[in-house]
């Protein structure tokens, strides 16, 4: 909302397109936003006014804007403070194109756009997109502090907002967190799966809200996929909640398959915002992408309480969850920070995430994230429990000159020197390095913490 109040507030204000996959709450924040600033809200929606494309066709604000009014049996559109809102936009390509002339010609009127599959939009060859006379703003599922935010926890939020590297800190407030944490592993951070868990107090309700999210996600893929392409897609969709965290191996999503045909469909889920990669990166430096390798990436699901339950999560299983008894899961964890690291970049963009990975005869070492802090690469260790070795971090830390590192665990937070001897090809090497041992839960603060 602050970040929204900020575009609003510009004095050249460009329209604003909000991105992201279906069901994060586009529309639900454009429409919250004009209510909380008191503005009012034109809102239009390209898939139920398809003939408006003609008329954005014509590429004349003024004419689009008495369409509007008639389509909406509304007088007077944008002729007071409002933000016009241009809902399902993938669904007319001339409206987009429209963007520029209305932020040429009408300076004054906010616009707002949302669409849940605009990079197929973007993709088409015979589509130009208005470069430079538009901004964009990513959306994905809430953050572990959105959701601690929407159940109510203002004490427990708060000290975690407030709480500094090295600070004392609150083994009540702890445990607490890490019970939560153990409900959003399950619900995730959808916001209807959210609300209907809030509502209804039981995981089922959340549970339901997911099956009928991953339909709609099924029921797209015929937009884009046909014939046997389709019935891949599917097939890998169905695989990825089960791969996440892992080196992408295209066998493991069907043996007999053409690894250029997974990939494709990787691509398209990727499109749909329904899947994201981390890629390798050597790690010397910022910015990461400059020593990254795009043959090499992990790839991860949406939301991780979409992907537990695609996975196939029983009302037993949920039980169990919430008791601990799954939290030895890596690749839940591994998901989880993923999320949290992507919600933590500028929204500007979509998000591009890193990790490292060494491969040979011997020594083999991953690194599960690398992530920019300050000037400086922060490597990231994520343990799903209370204890586990530190191999690959030390063999990281060795290769890279030791610095400053972090272990996401279930443990309460603290700092510490490490001195020890790594064994690499060369025999026994010394590293030193700080350490900061943190909860899962503070994922999303790594940059700020680490500075």
């Amino acid at each position: 909302m602050a970040e929204l109040q900020h575009w609003y507030s510009k004095p050249k204000r460009k329209p604003l397109i909000l991105r992201g996959a279906r069901q994060v709450g586009k529309s639900t924040l454009a429409r919250e936003f004009a209510r909380s600033a008191g503005l009012r809200l034109w809102e239009v929606n390209l898939e139920k006014h398809a003939s408006l494309d003609g008329v954005f066709g014509k590429l004349d604000p003024s004419q689009v804007l008495r369409e509007i009014s008639l389509a909406l049996n509304t007088p007077n559109v944008g002729k007071e403070p409002g933000i016009l809102f241009l809902d399902e936009i993938q669904e007319s390509p001339k409206a987009l194109a429209c963007l520029r002339y209305f932020y040429e010609e009408m300076p004054d009127l906010a616009v707002m756009a949302a669409g849940s599959l605009l990079e197929f939009t973007l993709s088409n060859a015979e589509f130009s997109m208005p470069v430079g006379r538009v901004e964009y703003f990513w959306l994905g599922p809430l953050t572990f502090d959105e959701y601690l935010a929407g159940q109510g926890e203002t004490e427990a939020g708060d000290f975690l907002g407030q709480w500094e590297l090295e600070g004392t800190y609150s083994a009540s407030v702890h445990q607490r967190l890490l019970g939560r944490l153990r409900e959003f592993l399950m619900v995730g951070g959808m916001p209807e799966a959210v609300q209907a868990f809030i509502d209804g107090g039981e995981f089922l309700s959340a549970v339901e809200v997911h099956h009928s999210i991953l339909g709609t996600y099924r029921d797209d893929f015929s937009k884009y996929a046909r014939g046997a392409e389709l019935e891949k897609l599917r097939r890998v969709f169905d695989v990825l909640p089960r791969v996440v965290g892992r080196k992408v191996q295209y066998r493991q999503f069907h043996p007999d398959w053409k690894a250029q045909d997974i990939r494709h469909c990787l691509e398209l889920l990727e499109r749909a915002g329904i899947a994201f990669p981390v890629l390798h990166t050597s790690g010397q430096g910022l910015p990461l992408g400059a020593g990254e390798d795009p043959t090499v990436w992990k790839a991860f699901f949406l939301d991780v309480g979409l992907a537990g339950t695609a996975n196939g999560n029983s009302a037993q299983s949920l039980a169990d969850f919430l008791g601990g008894g799954f939290l030895n899961e890596g690749a839940v964890a591994e998901q989880f920070v993923a999320q949290e690291i992507a919600s933590a970049q500028p929204r500007s963009q979509r998000a591009r995430l890193h990790y490292w990975l060494r491969e040979g005869k011997s020594h083999n070492a991953e690194l599960d994230f690398l992530v920019p802090a300050g000037t400086a690469v922060l490597p990231v260790e994520v343990k799903s429990g209370t204890s586990g070795s530190l191999r690959s971090l030390h063999q990281f830390m060795l290769a890279h000159r030791g610095g400053r590192a972090v272990r996401l665990d279930l443990n309460e937070p603290s700092v510490q020197e490490i001195n020890t001897e790594v064994m690499n090809a060369e025999g026994k090497q010394q590293v030193s390095y700080r350490l900061a041992n943190l909860p899962l839960y503070m994922a999303g603060r790594l940059s700020s913490l680490m500075l």
